[in-house]
């Protein structure tokens, strides 16, 4: 019982203590009217990231407000950049916008994220995660103290943020979040966080202004802001692939508040095991969807083919002459074999019939030796078929 006992205690620890499953990004500007372009941007730019890091479209949860690629004002219809020499087209042909125009609401917002969704309403425009899911919440627009405009109408507050980030734990909706704000005052924004397994991050301390990077004079208006640049320029940069070993600690160890000009913030109490615990998680374990595959090289597969399949078949040759061993001793000797074949023959008479029929006891040991044959003779075949594979 006690051994018993122990084994359950070091399986909850191992479940516990399991990995993240899968990756979701929630990303959303809150900003109409063509002159916050640069929230659009913003965000349209951290959703190519996250893409590029492998997080698909079916993971993301894209909300603009704003139309910016098809505005009037713009002198590049159909386009959107984060730059003012436009090499990268942000809005292109591979766009999957989630949440346009006026469904970018608070309420759809906390509805999204609490899952308090009718039955008609479309897994794509829904937060499939469970308690195995890391999720990144990204947030742009215009702010104050621990509050975030929506399109100027209505306002989400840092007590609604944290209210609905307790529901999705007691729901079982996240497994770690980090969450990452750029607005004025942003840091006032997660102060009221009270769940577990959050990282937060924010662009600006109280009673200061988050900055817009710079403005393209063709476009008119400021195309990005200075956090948002800094963090892409670190991700493109130093994250250019999905096996990267980069840390959260290494990301916010490059914000420079002489270049961002203003203060970004952190909050690593809610975290199981505090800052050193949440700077160590690996930067893909929010902006990617890297899976746990050991790759096997061509070398080690060769070798492997060239000795592993004759072991298994010398394996399943020694199964077949344990089951023959262990037949005969069992089985019973001949003359009492004949006698019970004899006493097995059984004469009996029809009605109106006077033949008489003899039926034998069927010998089964001539058919398993068959089909153990059959199977040896498929296991070899199989080998050598994986074996020329590899070898081509």
């Amino acid at each position: 019982m006690l051994f018993f006992s122990i084994l359950l205690l070091l399986g909850a620890s191992i479940l516990s203590s399991a990995e993240h499953t899968s990756n979701w990004a929630v990303l959303v500007s809150t900003s109409r009217f063509w002159f916050n372009y640069r929230h659009l941007a913003n965000v349209l730019s951290l959703y190519r990231t996250v893409k590029r890091l492998g997080i698909p479209d079916s993971q993301i949860i894209l909300m603009l407000p704003d139309d910016m690629a098809c505005n009037p004002r713009n002198v590049f219809p159909g386009t959107v950049y984060n730059n003012a020499d436009r090499a990268l087209d942000l809005y292109g042909d591979n766009i999957e916008v989630d949440y346009r125009g006026y469904e970018v609401t608070v309420e759809n917002f906390i509805r999204l994220l609490t899952d308090r969704f009718g039955d008609d309403v479309p897994r794509s425009k829904r937060l499939l995660t469970d308690d195995r899911s890391n999720i990144l919440i990204y947030m742009t627009g215009h702010g104050g103290n621990e509050f975030l405009k929506f399109q100027d109408a209505e306002e989400i507050s840092a007590f609604d943020l944290a209210d609905a980030f307790a529901q999705m734990w007691e729901k079982k909706r996240y497994h770690e979040m980090l969450f990452m704000i750029d607005t004025c005052q942003a840091n006032t924004m997660y102060s009221k966080f009270y769940s577990p397994n959050i990282i937060a991050t924010g662009s600006s301390e109280i009673d200061e202004s988050s900055y817009s990077h710079h403005a393209d004079n063709d476009v008119g208006v400021a195309v990005i802001d200075r956090y948002t640049y800094y963090n892409l320029e670190f991700l493109e940069t130093q994250v250019r692939e999905q096996g990267s070993k980069l840390n959260l600690g290494d990301l916010f160890d490059s914000y420079d508040e002489e270049q961002i000009h203003s203060r970004p913030g952190f909050r690593y109490d809610l975290f199981e095991g505090g800052a050193e615990a949440a700077r160590a998680r690996k930067v893909m374990d929010f902006f990617g969807n890297v899976q746990n595959v050991e790759v096997q090289g061509e070398a080690d597969a060769a070798s492997w083919n060239a000795t592993s399949w004759k072991e298994e078949l010398q394996a399943l040759q020694n199964l077949v002459e344990e089951a023959q061993k262990r037949h005969n001793a069992s089985a019973p000797g001949p003359e009492h074999s004949r006698a019970a074949a004899d006493g097995a023959s059984v004469t009996f008479r029809g009605l109106n019939h006077g033949v008489a029929a003899k039926v034998q006891v069927e010998n089964t040991w001539s058919k398993q030796v068959m089909g153990a044959t059959a199977l040896l003779g498929c296991a070899a075949v199989w080998m050598l078929g994986s074996y020329f594979d590899t070898a081509k």
